[in-house]
């Protein structure tokens, strides 16, 4: 690996290391675009703690096998071989790292991202990616990404900011006792309408889910949502995956779980509004659905039908606790 600055020329089939005061860029393999005889649009929504390599090939194939671009805030380059030697069957894989909000406004980086055939949003902490690419030359690139019919994906933080509705971490993460106990604590910041993905249309997506306890959470955030939204909306409803384990969306907004650890994904719908839900008193709610999904399942979006489902239960809130 060799480092360099970015005003040298781009050298096909080769490992670079580029560098700017906003951002870090590496490259593996073709430093030519590629053309891919066809892409289709996918959504590769991964749980973080591991990766899932079905649900990576999956989301290879919807880009043709063209060129992958990753995007980040922290941490490096771990997914370029990962991408290119353990799945294969890419052109190339692209890694910038943003370290500043500028990065979001440079031209160069605008190019990579416009010339990717699938983007992927890694993990880390996606206040950053609120602060560094909502309503920036970067959102509008990732909208346009995913209107051209190309596939996006994200783990942890990037999953988090993938849907209608998000969890911006802007005061830090927040457990489900918090958030139960007071839906607007100052830790509790949610927003909406940053990634423009149609199958998640009304969804709050959320990752690490059983492992960190986050249902109580996800039931807080969806009925403070709900009660915010304007008078006849559709309520927002949740998905959220396990570590180790992905959810793959296709075109027609079906999704199937592909998972390494016995892990699965949760549909999380209220039924009813809340009962309680005010500034520092614990939330009332009663009748939120709660599905599991596993490998042999079959989710459809548009119409939240469920085939084959591994569990289901409903769950209240009451007194700062979940009960079923």
């Amino acid at each position: 690996m060799r480092r360099i600055h970015f005003a040298l020329f781009w050298v096909p089939a080769v490992c670079v290391q580029l560098s700017a005061a906003s951002y870090d860029y590496w490259l593996t393999g073709n430093a030519a675009d590629a053309t891919p005889a066809h892409t289709r649009s996918g959504l590769l929504l991964a749980g973080g703690g591991g990766d899932v390599k079905a649900a990576w090939q999956w989301f290879v194939a919807c880009a043709g096998g063209g060129d992958i671009v990753i995007l980040r805030a922290s941490g490096a380059d771990g997914y370029n071989d990962y991408v290119f030697t353990t799945i294969g069957g890419v052109d190339s894989v692209e890694t910038i790292r943003f370290n500043e909000a500028s990065a979001a406004h440079d031209s160069r980086v605008l190019d990579r991202i416009a010339r990717a055939d699938g983007i992927f949003l890694a993990g880390g902490d996606q206040s950053k990616y609120v602060r560094y690419w909502k309503d920036t030359p970067v959102g509008a690139a990732l909208n346009a990404h995913l209107r051209a019919g190309k596939p996006l994906g994200g783990t942890s933080a990037g999953l988090a900011v993938l849907g209608q509705y998000y969890f911006s971490a802007l005061q830090d993460s927040v457990t489900s006792t918090v958030a139960l106990a007071d839906p607007f604590d100052q830790k509790v910041t949610l927003g909406r309408d940053f990634i423009a993905a149609p199958a998640l249309k009304r969804v709050l997506t959320d990752s690490h889910f059983m492992a960190r306890q986050r249902l109580g959470r996800l039931v807080a955030f969806l009925s403070r949502l709900s009660a915010e939204e304007k008078p006849g909306a559709a309520r927002p409803i949740g998905l959220a995956i396990d570590e180790g384990t992905a959810v793959c969306v296709e075109p027609d907004s079906t999704a199937r779980v592909f998972t390494e650890k016995n892990g699965l994904a949760w549909l999380v719908v209220p039924t009813a509004a809340p009962e309680v839900i005010a500034a520092g008193k614990p939330l009332v709610v009663r009748g939120v659905q709660v599905t599991g999904l596993g490998p042999q399942s079959v989710l459809h979006l548009d119409s939240l039908r469920i085939e084959r489902p591994v569990s289901v239960r409903t769950v209240s809130a009451a007194a700062g606790e979940l009960s079923w």
